[in-house]
């Protein structure tokens, strides 16, 4: 359920565009940011940081692409929050004392520091990258292949990705899970 959740705002984007026009799924996903925000606030007393930088980006994109009528946009929205998440992954690295993918995954797994700093530049590039081919599609493709990419493109390949994550994990993991291992 809570997958549902997460996806609402993308897939209410991908069936208003697809019973309507880019324009009208721009509202809609605005409607839709702002209701789920509003729901986990209601339901959390507090909003997911990463959930709040995307919903800000989505109004801030989705109104300049309403306003100007300029479907780039949100076009670019995808890419932004991409390389924002980048960053903020990068900057961990140097800020703090556990980079971000360990202060996320680090009470369930155990892994040396230098393998968390491994796996955490692993996620600054799968982010670079997926907004890097986010701007090749949408200015490669015409706009019907771009929403189908930013639904099924960017969860597949996020999918797979933490799949492959799972699996490196897997093989640096020590098989009793008592003791940290270095690579």
């Amino acid at each position: 359920m809570q997958l549902l959740f997460d996806f609402f705002p993308i897939i209410a984007f991908f069936v208003a565009y697809k019973l309507t026009d880019i324009y009208v799924a721009t509202a809609v996903i605005i409607v839709a940011v702002l209701l789920q925000t509003a729901v986990q606030w209601v339901v959390n007393r507090k909003v997911n940081s990463m959930a709040l930088i995307s919903a800000a980006l989505v109004l801030v994109f989705g109104g300049l692409t309403l306003a100007i009528h300029d479907k780039a946009f949100i076009q670019w929205k995808v890419t932004v929050v991409n390389w924002l998440f980048a960053l903020g992954f990068l900057v961990s690295q140097f800020v703090g004392d556990k980079p971000i993918v360990e202060r996320m995954l680090g009470e369930k797994i155990s892994l040396g520091r230098d393998l968390w700093r491994r796996l955490n530049l692993i996620w600054v590039a799968f982010f670079f990258l997926l907004g890097a081919l986010n701007l090749y599609v949408a200015y490669s493709f015409d706009e019907n292949v771009w929403v189908n990419f930013k639904l099924f493109g960017v969860i597949g390949l996020t999918l797979l990705f933490i799949l492959g994550q799972g699996i490196w994990i897997a093989s640096k993991v020590p098989a009793d899970s008592s003791s940290s291992t270095e690579a």
